[in-house]
């Protein structure tokens, strides 16, 4: 039975749902087309983090009630603070800090992180969808960095962008501002499988429980090490997986896999 609640911190802000393993994040403010808000922001890193200490979640889902997935930082939020002494200065760094607490929550999070996403996934909601590991998406999502279009270049979004996409693909999304069709994003490598919105639900539960049946230990250092290599030269790379390598080969889980593999039976994972 499913155990469903709001961030208590920001009720009906965030609804996390909790069942057979997945933790799922509803950003649910479908009237402000879930803009990531300063309160947005804080309830969702506060479920990152909760879910990420709860030993009975596996494989976290974001998704977002309404026809858009994330319209990006709420701008009118942003513009009020332009009268404060400083311009805005001070909230203004606050918080995109706090975006990029966030996205690196998701990043650094143990445990794996699918986005599922309908409808627009704009600018900050466009990293937000890029930041998790994998993106599942209705036919109908659009995506885009528009932010050149209003004077105010998607900086931070591009971090998490050519992170996953293609050089020239990044920069063609963040020069031109233009949305690309779920296709398309596929295509550029920020999307992993489309699907037709009725299905879309179904499909990120069937690749969550696809990941569920590996053994959590195994998970957690794979994810780690992906980061961490990527952002190393080469040899750097080769010799920490090397370590990473050996370390797992010692593990119960690695040990338990391998003779279940050559004897031909299922595996009983321990999570050490």
């Amino acid at each position: 039975m499913a155990e469903t609640a709001a961030i208590e911190t920001q009720p009906q802000v965030v609804r996390q749902e909790v069942a057979e393993g997945v933790c799922r994040l509803t950003l649910a403010q479908p009237h402000r087309r879930n803009a990531l808000s300063e309160t947005m922001m804080t309830a969702l890193l506060s479920a990152i983090e909760t879910a990420g200490a709860d030993a009975s979640v596996r494989v976290v889902v974001i998704a977002a009630e309404g026809p858009a997935f994330s319209a990006g930082h709420d701008l009118k939020e942003l513009i009020q603070h332009r009268a404060g002494p400083d311009g805005g200065r001070a909230y203004y760094d606050r918080i995109f800090t706090l975006c990029a607490r966030l996205m690196t929550a998701i990043v650094r999070l143990p445990k794996p992180v699918i986005a599922e996403v309908k409808g627009v996934a704009t600018a900050a909601g466009c990293q937000l969808a890029a930041s998790c590991d994998l993106v599942v998406a209705a036919e109908t999502a659009r995506f885009a960095t528009p932010g050149v279009n209003i004077g105010l270049f998607c900086s931070t979004p591009m971090v998490a962008l050519s992170r996953v996409v293609g050089a020239k693909q990044a920069m063609e999304m963040l020069l031109l501002g233009e949305p690309i069709d779920a296709a398309t994003a596929r295509s550029f490598g920020l999307v992993n499988r489309v699907v037709a919105e009725t299905e879309l639900t179904g499909e990120v539960d069937r690749l969550a429980a696809q990941i569920i049946a590996k053994s959590p230990l195994t998970l957690k250092i794979g994810k780690e090490a992906f980061y961490a290599q990527a952002e190393m030269g080469l040899d750097a790379a080769y010799a920490y997986t090397a370590r990473v390598m050996t370390e797992n080969m010692l593990a119960r889980d690695a040990a338990e896999g391998i003779d279940a593999f050559l004897t031909k039976r299922s595996p009983h994972w321990q999570g050490c």
